[in-house]
C-alpha cells in the first residue's frame, strides 16, 4: 500500500531522514524513536507538508512524493496531527462532519461513516452536540481520531497520539487502534513504545534520522536494544 524508498530529506544543512526505506500494506505499524529522531518530518514528507530531497513515496503503486496534500487525502490517506487541530467553536458532530467535507468518496457515505465512529467512540455520540473545545483531552484526541476515519482513509497515519493524555486514557486508546486495524491500515509514530507494541503488527525505530531496527511487535518488545532505550527495562 504504502512504499517509501531511499527518501533523504534536509532542513537547510540538517540531514534529517537518511536513506528511509519503509512499507506498510493492510496491517498496523508502529513508527517509533526518541525526539529529533525524523519521526514527525517523515509523516509530513508522506503527507505532502515537507518536500523530500532525494527518494520516492508510493501509495497503491502511485508516485505521490510531489503532489499537494488536499489530492494525498483524496487517494486515501488520512493523518491525525499531533495537537488535534479540532474547530474548537463547532460540536463534536460538526468536526466529524468536517472530516468527509473534501473527500467525494466519504461525502457520499456521510451518514454510514458517523455510525461506524459512533460505534468505535460511543462517547462522542453522547457528546455530539457538545463544542469541541468542551471536551476533555481524552475525547478531543477520539475526536480527531474520529474525524480522520471521517474521510474513509486507506491508510490512517497517527502522529503521537497519547502526547498529553493521562495513563488509563492511553491505555484506551490504543486498546481503540487494535480494534481498528482490522478494517484500515495504521501508521502510528509513538513515544510510548510499550503500550503501541500492543496494538500494532510491525515497527520501525528511527534513531538519528535512519532506521536502526524493523521487526515484528513481538521481536521489538524482546530485542535488548528496544528494552534498554524504550521500555524502560
Amino acid at each position: 500500500m504504502l512504499e517509501i524508498r531511499d527518501l533523504n530529506s534536509h532542513y537547510g544543512k540538517l540531514h534529517v531522514l537518511r536513506d528511509i526505506n519503509l512499507q506498510i500494506g493492510n496491517e498496523s505499524v508502529g513508527l517509533f524513536g526518541p525526539n529529533g529522531s525524523g519521526k514527525t518530518t517523515l509523516i509530513n514528507a508522506v503527507m505532502g507538508l515537507w518536500k523530500p530531497t532525494s527518494g520516492s513515496i508510493n501509495f497503491n503503486e502511485e508516485d505521490i512524493t510531489n503532489i499537494d496534500t488536499y489530492n494525498i487525502a483524496r487517494k486515501g490517506i488520512a493523518l491525525v496531527p499531533q495537537e488535534r487541530e479540532l474547530f474548537p467553536g463547532m460540536n463534536v458532530q460538526e468536526n466529524l462532519e468536517s472530516g468527509a467535507a473534501y473527500i467525494p468518496h466519504a461525502k457520499d457515505e456521510l451518514e454510514s461513516s458517523l455510525e461506524n465512529v459512533y460505534s468505535i467512540f460511543p462517547i462522542l455520540k453522547e457528546r455530539s452536540k457538545q463544542l469541541a473545545v468542551t471536551l476533555s483531552g481524552g475525547q478531543q484526541r477520539m475526536l480527531a481520531v474520529g474525524r480522520a476515519l471521517m474521510a474513509k482513509p486507506k491508510l490512517l497515519i497517527l502522529d503521537e497520539p497519547s502526547l498529553g493524555l493521562q495513563p488509563s486514557l492511553v491505555s484506551e486508546l490504543f486498546e481503540k487502534l487494535a480494534e481498528m486495524k482490522e478494517t484500515v491500515s495504521i501508521l502510528v509514530t509513538e513515544q510510548n513504545v510499550r503500550e503501541s507494541l500492543k496494538a500494532v503488527d510491525r515497527g520501525y525505530v528511527l534513531e538519528n534520522g535512519s532506521v536502526a531496527l524493523e521487526d515484528s511487535a513481538e521481536g521489538l518488545s524482546t530485542n535488548p536494544h528496544v528494552i534498554k532505550s524504550y521500555l524502560g527495562l
